[in-house]
């Protein structure tokens, strides 16, 4: 913003969001993303937000690619250190691969239905991947293996998600539900499991559904996937007996689009009421 006007302007900035905090889910990476969004269209680096009652509609590769330059440096201001995925997903929507470094686009992934599962249990990110590399050091080579299997693993998933919507066959979600729960076995023998995560699956389990933990671990969110065939009644018994523990339940989709430009008159009620209140 300084970069375009010569006195820094004062600038109000409200924010809605539906994400909890320090539960793995990326809520900062978010925030930084349409922080830097609405600053750089504010001082008309990128494209200024479209007419009103226009439909919401999504930046250029290249702008894009600004967006997330600058809200990585936002997440290295809130992090110190961190990967750069989280508000990768967050600029471009959709499925990343992330592997040493490399941040790669995956192209044709299909929208899956999930129930996301907050257990309120907080959790260190950082005492959790120290914790992590102390195992390495100690036995490696019992861990080095596991963590190569939890990589075959992402790279199986990846392979069925790529595939799933040229051919989209019920018969790929019976392999997902399995890489599931093999990789919540690999994970609790890293020692980023929880007795509250091992609960939340035992829970989905007895409904026949397969979950497993997401973001750092150690508490935090769980995931289950809801296969198109999923029973109604299966998925309310399960909200209700996860919230019968304490924790907390939405139905969302995984793989929607990154950040994007709304006009006031696209958005919900519900959001247009939050932020009238701030």
């Amino acid at each position: 913003v300084c970069l375009c006007f010569r006195d820094i302007p004062s600038v109000d900035i409200i924010v809605w969001s539906e994400l909890p905090t320090g539960a793995g889910l990326g809520s900062s990476a978010a925030y930084s993303v349409c922080v830097a969004a609405a600053l750089l269209a504010a001082c008309g680096a990128i494209a200024c937000p479209p007419a009103d009652g226009a439909a919401p509609a999504r930046w250029t590769e290249e702008e894009l690619n600004l967006i997330n330059s600058w809200a990585f440096q936002g997440e290295r201001v809130i992090h110190g250190n961190p990967s750069g995925v989280d508000n990768a997903v967050g600029t471009w929507g959709g499925a990343l691969r992330y592997q040493s470094g490399k941040i790669t686009s995956l192209k044709r992934v299909p929208t899956l239905r999930i129930l996301l599962t907050n257990t309120k249990v907080p959790r260190s990110t950082k005492v959790l991947v120290a914790g992590v590399k102390d195992k390495l050091l100690k036995f490696p080579a019992i861990m080095n293996p596991v963590l190569d299997s939890i990589n075959a693993i992402s790279q199986e998933c990846q392979s069925v998600l790529e595939a799933m919507p040229g051919n989209p066959s019920s018969e790929y979600y019976p392999v997902l539900e399995e890489l599931f729960d093999i990789n919540q076995h690999h994970l609790n023998v890293i020692g980023v499991g929880h007795p509250c995560l091992d609960r939340l699956c035992r829970v989905t389990a007895s409904h026949g559904l397969h979950s497993k933990l997401t973001g750092a671990g150690g508490g935090g969110c769980g995931v289950t996937l809801l296969p198109p065939d999923t029973s109604p009644l299966a998925v309310e018994a399960a909200k209700r007996d996860l919230c019968a523990c304490g924790f907390e339940c939405w139905e969302t989709n995984i793989g929607a689009p990154g950040v994007t430009l709304h006009s006031p008159s696209s958005l919900k009620a519900e959001v247009l009421r939050a932020l009238s209140m701030s």
